[in-house]
């Protein structure tokens, strides 16, 4: 007899293509954004071009808003799956090993470059070689009042690996949670929730609001995409929600199109404010603050419209069976599937040192920008290839499995 535990034996879940998708798409897509932060006006990025624009942030601003909450919320749905298979203690195990361990790998062995360029880049001056700068980015102290970014230091930082922080921090949290809380009440809750919001439209948009004060009140935080990190959090918890109960699924699909226009309104409406503002991130002004509520609202709208706008495309009950994608396209998606988390470790270092040698070029925005692409891309693969994938240690310490 299973008991609370105990892993459940359950049958796999129905792959969602179109969820892997999306991840594909928002890791690769990192390349592009990062790539164009070399070029912003108003970013600390680590490798600056002399020559910048400000329309490189209004052009980020649509990514910022869906991508990394979209992958939050597509981790939640995951871990409602894993949890069932697992059972708690085999769900924290598992998170530990894939994502403890390359999250300590790449914050000693790839972070410290980023850091070390941003010196050389920012001062002519600056002559002191890597294996010089790597003590002090060493040098480190514990801030318990930055939770869950524990470990602080004057150099060092988890930079990019932020994303698997707070994804390693909400899964272990949500393992107690998953122990103790009375199954059977949450059942008949969630019971409840999904059967309104399959009665009335629009239920399932109400979140909005919820993450509308987080970002009006709570602030938004630049150095994490521009969310707050406990916005993250309830993304993360959405997704678990939404994957306990197919009904929801069948909302998302019914409810993307007016999720879609009015994420893009609200988006579109927060533009001004951010423009004007000198500080619209923090600002406790009346436009600072209506424009960061505007913002969030616009986030969960988007993260409904997408996924549901892409489950359109294949009937929830196929009539006859699919017909085979072909081998070769097969092989591609099983390929970059496996490849997600490696290369959201590697792009960003990669990106880094490639912008260091770029910007030197006098050469149009345009020119350098497409040539930092293609290499920064070119090489993040090679790297997952060559060095990553092919070996079972560098496949564990990447966080993949044998």
């Amino acid at each position: 007899m299973a008991t609370g535990t105990d892993p459940v034996r359950v049958p796999l879940p129905a792959r969602r293509p179109e969820l892997d998708a999306i991840r594909m798409l928002v890791v690769i897509g990192l390349v592009f954004f990062h790539s164009a932060l070399v070029f912003a006006t108003d970013d600390d990025f680590y490798v600056k071009n002399a020559e910048t624009t400000e329309a490189i942030l209004i052009i980020a601003g649509f990514a910022v808003v869906w991508a990394m909450p979209l992958l939050f919320l597509i981790s939640g749905l995951g871990a409602w799956h894993s949890l069932r298979r697992r059972g708690a203690g085999g769900f924290a195990g598992e998170r530990l090993l894939r994502l403890g361990v390359p999250l300590v790998f790449v914050t000693l062995a790839l972070n410290p470059l980023p850091q070390w360029l941003r010196l050389r880049s920012a001062d002519a001056g600056y002559h002191e070689s890597y294996l010089g700068f790597l003590p002090r980015f060493y040098e480190v102290h514990l801030e318990p009042a930055e939770f869950p970014f524990l470990v602080q230091g004057e150099h060092f930082e988890t930079g990019h690996l932020w994303f698997v922080v707070l994804l390693l921090a909400f899964s272990l949290l949500l393992v107690p949670f998953h122990r103790w809380l009375p199954r059977e009440r949450v059942r008949r809750v969630g019971d409840r929730v999904a059967e309104a919001a399959l009665r009335r439209r629009g239920v399932v948009l109400l979140p909005a609001l919820a993450f509308a004060a987080i970002c009006a009140f709570g602030r938004m935080e630049e150095d994490y995409a521009g969310w707050h990190r406990w916005a993250y959090l309830l993304f993360f918890v959405a997704g678990f929600v939404l994957a306990a109960d197919d009904r929801f699924r069948t909302v998302m699909r019914r409810d993307a199109g007016i999720a879609a226009w009015l994420g893009g309104l609200l988006f579109a409406a927060s533009g001004p404010g951010f423009a004007l503002a000198d500080e619209p991130f923090t600002e406790t002004t009346a436009l600072a603050t209506v424009s960061r509520a505007l913002f969030g609202a616009a986030g969960w709208c988007l993260v409904v419209a997408i996924p549901g706008l892409l489950d359109r495309r294949r009937p929830a009950q196929p009539r006859a069976a699919p017909t085979p994608a072909p081998a070769t396209r097969r092989r591609l998606y099983g390929y970059l599937s496996a490849a997600v988390l490696p290369l959201y470790l590697l792009h960003q270092p990669i990106v880094v040192a490639v912008a260091y040698f770029v910007t030197g070029w006098s050469a149009p925005i345009p020119v350098e920008y497409a040539v930092l692409v293609v290499i920064a891309l070119l090489l993040t693969l090679a790297a997952y290839e060559l060095l990553v994938r092919r070996t079972r240690a560098t496949r564990f310490l990447f966080g993949m499995r044998p």
